[in-house]
C-alpha cells in the first residue's frame, strides 16, 4: 500500500506546485487564487491514475508522469478551464 500512497502524494504535491506556478506566471490579479493549486492537486491525482493505467497496459516510462501532470494543469487552467473565460462572462459562461 505504501508503494502507491507515497508516489500519489508526491504527484499531488507536484501538481499543486505546478498550479501555483501557473497562477504566479499567468493570472496575478485573479479573484480566486486557491483555484489554481486545487486544480493542480486534482491534475496530479488524475495524472497518477492515468500513469498507473498506462504502466499496467503498455509499460509506460517514468518520465511520462510529470509530463502528464504539467499538460493536464496547462489544459485545465488554460484552454479548457476557467482562465479561458472572458472578463465579462459570469460563472455559467454567458
Amino acid at each position: 500500500m505504501q508503494h502507491l500512497l507515497i508516489p500519489l502524494a508526491m504527484t499531488a504535491a507536484f501538481g499543486a506546485f505546478v498550479g501555483t506556478l501557473y497562477r504566479l506566471s499567468r493570472r496575478p490579479g485573479y479573484r480566486r487564487p486557491l483555484l489554481f493549486p486545487l486544480v493542480g492537486l486534482a491534475a496530479g491525482v488524475i495524472g497518477f491514475v492515468i500513469y498507473r493505467l498506462l504502466v499496467g497496459t503498455t509499460g509506460a516510462p517514468l518520465w511520462l508522469l510529470p509530463l502528464l501532470v504539467v499538460v493536464q494543469v496547462w489544459l485545465w487552467l488554460g484552454p479548457f478551464g476557467a482562465a479561458s473565460r472572458g472578463a465579462g462572462q459570469d460563472e455559467s459562461g454567458r
